[in-house]
């Protein structure tokens, strides 16, 4: 007996239910087997969200790891060029582009140019 469990998105879910005889399950079974599934994918719905949770969570670490990099590198390219921070921005953006290396990767060598290491620590990681 198979019952599908209602889950959010594009997730698709169920449960299966096996018995040694054929047709060994009957109203009271099928009643409990229901029950059972509705429960289920509770937990199978909470586990989804905390799963994204978690992803979101190390995408927003990532994110926020480059933007300090691009930023530290932005602030160098302004202190050696006397320019805006705009000026910089499109400076990195230019480099990045013509080279077809993530923006990310350039400010990273840029750091590592100036400071000798690229690993930069961000204040909001723990």
């Amino acid at each position: 007996m198979g019952i599908p469990l209602r889950l959010e998105d594009q997730a698709l879910a169920a449960l299966r239910f096996y018995a040694e005889a054929p047709a060994a399950f009957g109203a009271g079974e099928i009643v409990q087997a229901e029950n059972f599934a509705r429960q289920a994918s509770k937990a199978v719905r909470l586990a989804l969200r905390i799963g994204h949770l978690h992803d979101s969570r190390d995408d927003l670490t990532a994110a926020m790891a480059s933007r300090t990099v691009i930023d530290i590198a932005i602030g160098a390219i302004m202190a050696q060029n006397r320019c805006s921070p705009e000026k910089a921005f499109e400076f990195l953006k230019d480099a990045s582009n013509a080279r077809n290396i993530k923006l990310r990767d350039v400010a990273k060598s840029v750091v590592a140019s100036i400071a000798g290491t690229a690993d930069v620590q961000t204040r909001f990681i723990g």
